[in-house]
């Protein structure tokens, strides 16, 4: 359930990068929002942008999320990792919501779990980035290997695993619930600002949709 990798030219402009994309496009710009209004819905803007159990990185101050649903044996997912952070430190203004959506197997949910329970020790971005900085596909030994190499305590992890196995599930079925919402097919896809970005950006691309959400957003 992987996206292909469809590239765009760079010197296009940036609606014709947009549109090539094949479904990027901007939320709320019928009559319905983006956001849900009631506060039982998955889609609700605190849930999709400030769930507090998500796990986050960037500017906490930023004036744009990018909300990217990945797994952890995506190979684009991994591609594109250093290249979202690179623009993020870049940007400076970008707040980078992460949302673990294991759907490639038991292996990406054990990965999912153990990365959601790092985060009882603050060590979340650690196992994140242990685990998408790999080029070969994850099994679970080699995820404990790189979990433990990272500095991460596995007994306290596993301990945290279970204790929290509850909470754990409940943030992966809500990740879930709104991937399929905003009709997502597969990893990664995005949310920056309120531009739905169902695929792969480069660099360039993410830089223009950035800065069409800062417009659209003035624009409110």
């Amino acid at each position: 359930m992987k996206r292909s990798n469809n590239r765009t030219n760079p010197a296009r402009t940036r609606r014709e990068a947009l549109g090539l994309l094949g479904g990027a496009a901007l939320l709320g710009a019928t009559s319905r929002s983006v956001f849900a209004q009631r506060s039982d819905d998955v889609l609700t803007e605190a849930l999709v942008l400030r769930d507090p159990d998500a796990p986050a990185t960037g500017n906490p101050d930023g004036d744009i999320n990018i909300v990217e649903w990945f797994d952890y044996n995506c190979p684009y997912c991994r591609k594109i990792a250093p290249e979202i952070q690179q623009v993020v430190q870049d940007d400076g203004k970008v707040r980078l919501v992460l949302k673990d959506w294991p759907i490639l197997g038991e292996v990406s949910k054990f990965g999912a779990r153990m990365a959601l329970a790092a985060k009882y020790q603050d060590k979340y971005m650690a196992a994140h980035e242990a685990m998408i900085g790999v080029s070969s596909r994850l099994t679970e030994p080699r995820i404990r290997e790189l979990l433990a190499g990272a500095g991460i305590d596995m007994d306290r992890l596993n301990r945290d695993a279970a204790t929290n196995a509850k909470a754990i599930d409940t943030i992966l079925a809500r990740n879930h619930d709104q991937a399929v919402a905003f009709g997502f097919k597969g990893t990664p896809s995005f949310i920056v600002g309120k531009f739905r970005v169902p695929g792969i950006l480069t660099m360039a691309e993410f830089e223009m949709v950035i800065a069409d959400a800062r417009k659209a957003k003035k624009s409110n």
